[in-house]
């Protein structure tokens, strides 16, 4: 195993851009391409099927009606295993520990690679400035029926520079087109993205930013994870990869533009200037934030390839696709933070999609000394991979499978006492996405941990379980799992 792990710390992404990665997940018979599927409703409803269908493959929408051939629109991309091993130069058939553990080298070896700047790209074939910018010319999908209107960015990135510093961050907000050349950005609370706002509408400023609207997959990855402060998710990436990106500069903020991305918009969010965005239909399920007036984002430059791609990622009830992927890299992100913090002997983390993995995460221990499992509960429900917008935290022995829910409420109800084994945290980090909030009172949630370990003090005592352990149980999928095929 050590020596299979090795081998594969050392394989990187060798795709280019979206096109390759296309080309390598249609070889393995995971891509459809669908024509004349119409954005006003259609592409929106058949992404939720795909998105909420166990084995699902990724969907190229081509010959949108009213719009040319070529400008095309991808779903569902990373929704299932074999196509995230593919964004990350695995092999196909890896299971979801290894995947789980390459990346948590991965994390740990990283090295960022800063870009590497190029004077032209893909990018460039075509550029449009002023009057000629129409960002209608995109088939933006109406993704939800009650959207507020049609949204270029879902898979998307927003780059950024913090004012005080060198740092260039990129994040995933949602992009709304309003008209032609102006389209709304909303950003959570919290967001690196929305500090780099507010250090800009301090000083009266409009901030400079970059939306990538179609991109490869490693770097729509990197835009959408929690990534350290002041780290550029771009030379992160690069990183990850083993292969700087190469960027242009752009022509009015000069911030970095992958030159082998597939749609850029450059130009300025105003604090003075706002216009009704939303509401969207949210990762939680619901229209949690509603419809409000946010500051405009005015385009000066309009950058995309010949027959560009959008890479639409629409959240919805969980999980959808991007659930599907976090689960096992935030999962393995949370194992790795509980680690660094000094928690001993984590044996598993889940972040379970059904949560929208974040409102419903696991973890595992072997219980080592007196309040191990409170240890690990209040961290894992406050360190970076869990604070946003969390809910419940549940700590479990090491004998439970932390990925199925079944065996985790199993071991709420049998190991629990509501008196004895429940916490709770009091105002954390939330937004305005969190449904369970009060309009109006938004901004701070509270957590409960639940401790559903055998009690420390008589666990010895603790009637024994019947079953399995979860290594034992995998040993015999792997054996006889093909008598349920």
């Amino acid at each position: 195993m050590m020596a299979q792990q090795a081998a594969m710390s050392q394989q990187r992404t060798s795709y280019r851009d979206l096109r390759e990665w296309l080309q390598r997940v249609d070889a393995l018979g995971e891509l459809r391409h669908l024509s004349g599927v119409g954005w006003e409703e259609d592409i929106g409803r058949i992404t939720e099927m795909l998105q909420h269908t166990d084995g699902a493959p990724a969907v190229l929408f081509d010959e949108v009606p009213g719009y040319p051939k070529g400008y095309r629109v991808l779903v569902n991309a990373q929704g299932e295993r074999p196509r995230l091993a593919v964004t990350l130069g695995l092999p196909s058939n890896i299971g979801a520990l290894e995947l789980m553990d390459e990346w948590t080298a991965r994390m740990d070896a990283l090295q960022a690679l800063p870009v590497e700047w190029v004077s032209d790209g893909p990018i460039a074939e075509n550029v449009f400035e002023g009057e000629a910018i129409d960002l209608w010319k995109f088939p933006s999908p109406m993704w939800h029926q009650e959207d507020g209107g049609r949204y270029l960015g879902t898979g998307d990135g927003v780059i950024t520079k913090d004012p005080e510093s060198d740092w260039v961050n990129m994040g995933t907000y949602r992009v709304m087109v309003h008209d032609e050349r102006h389209t709304g950005i909303y950003i959570s609370p919290g967001k690196h993205g929305y500090i780099h706002r507010n250090k800009y509408f301090d000083q009266g400023q409009p901030m400079p930013a970059v939306v990538l609207a179609g991109m490869d997959p490693l770097l729509f990855i990197a835009s959408c994870i929690e990534i350290a402060p002041n780290v550029s998710e771009l030379e992160w990436a690069g990183g990850m990869r083993g292969r700087a990106y190469e960027c242009l500069r752009g022509r009015y903020t000069g911030l970095p533009i992958p030159a082998y991305a597939e749609i850029a918009l450059e130009g300025f969010l105003y604090p003075d200037r706002q216009r009704l965005e939303g509401p969207f239909g949210e990762w939680t399920g619901y229209y949690a934030s509603a419809s409000r007036q946010e500051p405009v984002f005015e385009v000066k430059a309009l950058y995309h390839r010949h027959d560009p791609i959008i890479l639409g990622v629409p959240p919805q009830k969980p999980p959808y696709e991007a659930h599907r992927f976090r689960e096992y890299l935030r999962s393995a992100n949370l194992r790795r933070e509980l680690r660094l913090a000094g928690v001993p002997d984590v044996t598993a983390a889940w972040c379970h999609g059904v949560g929208g993995c974040r409102l419903f995460n696991v973890v595992a221990i072997k219980q080592r000394y007196p309040g191990h499992a409170r240890m690990a509960g209040h961290v894992a429900a406050m360190c970076r991979a869990g604070a946003y917008l969390g809910r419940i935290v549940v700590v479990v022995d090491d004998d439970i499978d932390v990925t199925d829910l079944n065996e985790v409420v199993w071991a709420i109800c049998t190991r629990a006492d509501p008196e004895r084994d429940l916490d709770l945290i009091k105002r954390a980090w939330s937004g305005p996405l969190d449904p369970a909030i009060r309009p109006g009172e938004k901004g701070f949630n509270s957590r409960i941990i639940i401790d559903a370990t055998r009690p420390w003090e008589w666990r010895a005592e603790f009637p024994p379980a019947i079953g399995p352990t979860p290594e034992y149980k995998r040993e015999t999928r792997e054996k006889w799992g093909w008598i349920l095929k």
